[in-house]
């Protein structure tokens, strides 16, 4: 449940970092040669311009595939045809974020989501044939989410917190008239999450605590019936909805109840048995079916990266694909007739990429290329999986990326990068951030300290109620494995996170005096503020967060000692702090109050206000911007070159 609270949570013109930039990515970013390995020194722009890739939906008749990229500098939707042919853009949004969720069943119909400048209050809109669109979830201060087809694709079901900001409701609307009906109106304030493909039976979701929940199961045919309890346990259990069988007779979910890790369970809607699926030694994150139900997709969040395991489930047999490399496999969406699937790929030395396969050929074609074409492969930096012991003799894990110049004889500064969450975990996937510092000589070592997700239970409640006093130690304990580190220059590291990990790192700029320089990235400063200050859509798990970091009634005393803001006065060396305008989560107060209160003690810091953008960074020009201004800040404050 950790993770669901990863949803909660530059003096520099912005104008302009973002002027300076321009010229960049007008004239494709500028290159180097670095003489002592001959590889390529790249821009930001150079990493940025490779293009990310949100979703993926089979058309009716398999002949292209809708997905989001940001090619053109903000999230738009695309038509990608399965022949391998030049894709389509579908929108042009200037500025706000277009998620690609699904074509119509019958025919090019297209739905998309988008918030507003990053305040997360999503609306659903439709697009007509003739590229006309309209807002399906009108209205002021709330948001919606799309839910699924009907499997008659006569209808599709939202989510929406218009009738009460805290409590989500369920909408049937109609494919024809968008005429829509309530179905469900959640007066418990129970979490939707499923709906099952005849849109019998809704799927939802009670947080306890952070270490446990109740799953629910409520009948659409019969509204007036109270949800039932499905999940009857008696040890803590995180439960999570996968997915409903596609014949809508059984509801698979994921269940730590009598493991570390999370393993595959069913449950029979008619007799109410659970059985146990599908075991592994790694959390299971996910288990979905292709429409009708011939093959089974089973995610397992193995070692930070994404192992997926494809089961024909006519013969039993792993479906075996020769063409690609399947480790890189980090999701797969089918055809309604099944004869094909889509393949997204991802490394961390390699973006994202789509592919379309055909299961009875045993046959790929690469439908995208997504890698900026100034860019060589060959200069991209694969993680190493590493462990090193904490403070307590708790092994922490992390990915280590080691610049191509690195050596004894040239050893380099470094960072330690903390994920946001607090339960979030750093992935092996493509991360230009990552790449731009590495490329330009910085060690980079995502450490996944203790609190982190895919480590087992135990090791993910091991900071409850004792966040910035035993994760910042694996921090510190971390930096001390770089030093052992022949490669890096032992008195040249700093820290850098964003959300959680942006807390971390300005509490390992007050609490410490370990670390160089310091990058917060719309991180949390003041926890009494901002754990009163929870958005209303999620209401549901404040008692998770409560769990997780106290509850503000009690540990008001705690959240304020471990609180950056209260303790500004012990920084003393440089930070560098970005945050945007509209964040719901970590609101910019909080960074307003942190740069003052640096300041007015003589502290150096440089602060990029973005007035566009939420908690995170979606525009590109945004990141770019924020990424050379990382780079200049370590080159001065850091490495002093």
């Amino acid at each position: 449940m950790k993770n669901a609270i990863s949803t909660l949570f530059l003096s520099i013109s912005v104008a302009v970092l973002a002027a300076c930039n321009m010229a960049d990515v007008s004239q494709g970013g500028s290159q180097h040669t670095n003489k002592k390995n001959n590889s390529t020194r790249y821009s930001a722009s150079d990493f940025f311009s490779t293009v990310s890739l949100l979703g993926s939906s089979v058309n009716h008749d398999n002949s292209a595939v809708l997905i989001s990229n940001d090619s053109s500098g903000i999230y738009n939707v695309y038509s990608y045809p399965t022949d391998g042919s030049a894709s389509t853009r579908l929108t042009h949004s200037q500025s706000d974020v277009y998620r690609a969720e699904s074509w119509f069943p019958k025919d090019n119909r297209f739905l998309v989501s988008a918030d507003q400048g990053g305040n997360e209050l999503d609306h659903l809109y439709v697009f007509e044939l003739d590229g006309s669109s309209r807002d399906l979830t009108p209205g002021k201060g709330h948001k919606a989410r799309f839910l699924g087809w009907k499997n008659d694709g006569r209808k599709f079901f939202v989510a929406t917190n218009e009738r009460e900001f805290s409590s989500f409701d369920l909408y049937a609307y109609s494919t024809t008239d968008y005429q829509r009906t309530l179905v469900f109106k959640n007066t418990q304030a129970l979490r939707i999450d499923l709906v099952s493909p005849d849109g019998n039976w809704l799927a939802l979701v009670q947080p306890n605590n952070n270490a446990d929940n109740d799953l629910y199961l409520a009948d659409l045919e019969h509204p007036d019936s109270a949800p039932r309890l499905m999940t009857k346990h008696s040890n803590a259990a995180r439960l999570i909805p996968f997915s409903f069988t596609p014949d809508s007779k059984n509801l698979v979910y994921g269940s730590n109840e009598q493991s570390e890790f999370q393993q595959a369970w069913t449950y029979s809607l008619s007799t109410q048995i659970k059985s146990p699926l599908i075991q592994s030694d790694w959390d299971i994150t996910s288990v979905q079916y292709s429409p009708g139900g011939r093959f089974r997709v089973v995610e397992i969040n193995a070692n930070a990266q994404t192992s997926i395991d494809i089961t024909d489930t006519t013969t039993g047999q792993r479906l075996l694909i020769d063409d690609i490399p399947t480790e890189e496999v980090q999701a797969v969406s089918f055809s309604a007739d099944e004869k094909l699937m889509v393949l997204q790929l991802n490394a961390d030395n390699a973006p994202p990429s789509l592919y379309v396969h055909i299961p009875g050929e045993n046959r790929s074609r690469k439908i995208t290329d997504t890698l900026n074409t100034r860019i060589k492969k060959t200069d991209l930096v694969s993680s190493d999986r590493v462990t090193f012991e904490s403070f307590d003799g708790t092994s922490i894990p992390g990915l280590l990326y080691k610049p191509l110049q690195a050596s004894p004889a040239n050893p380099v500064p470094a960072l330690i990068l903390i994920h946001g969450g607090p339960g979030g975990q750093s992935r092996r996937e493509f991360n230009p951030m990552i790449q731009h510092l590495v490329n330009n000589g910085y060690g980079v070592f995502a450490v996944n300290n203790r609190g982190s997700s895919g480590y087992g239970k135990t090791f993910f409640h091991l900071d409850d109620q004792r966040h910035g006093e035993d994760d910042l130690q694996d921090i510190v304990f971390g930096k001390q494995y770089l030093q052992s580190l022949n490669w890096i220059e032992t008195n040249k590291i700093g820290v850098i996170g964003k959300s959680y990990g942006g807390y971390l790192t300005m509490a390992a700029m007050a609490f410490t005096k370990e670390f160089e320089v310091g990058i917060n990235m719309y991180g949390v400063t003041n926890w009494v503020r901002t754990l009163q200050s929870i958005p209303p859509w999620l209401d549901s798990f404040r008692k998770v967060v409560y769990t997780e970091m106290g509850d503000p009634a009690v540990d008001s005393q705690r959240h304020r000692r471990i609180s950056p803001l209260f303790h500004a006065d012990k920084i003393r060396k440089p930070v560098l702090i970005v945050q945007g305008a509209n964040d719901p989560r970590v609101l910019q107060i909080e960074s307003d109050e942190m740069v003052s209160a640096m300041r007015s003690n003589g502290v150096y810091v440089e602060y990029i206000l973005f007035d566009d953008e939420g908690h995170g960074l979606k525009n590109r020009s945004n990141r770019i911007a924020a990424s050379e201004a990382f780079l200049g800040f370590l080159d001065t404050h850091l490495s002093k070159r």
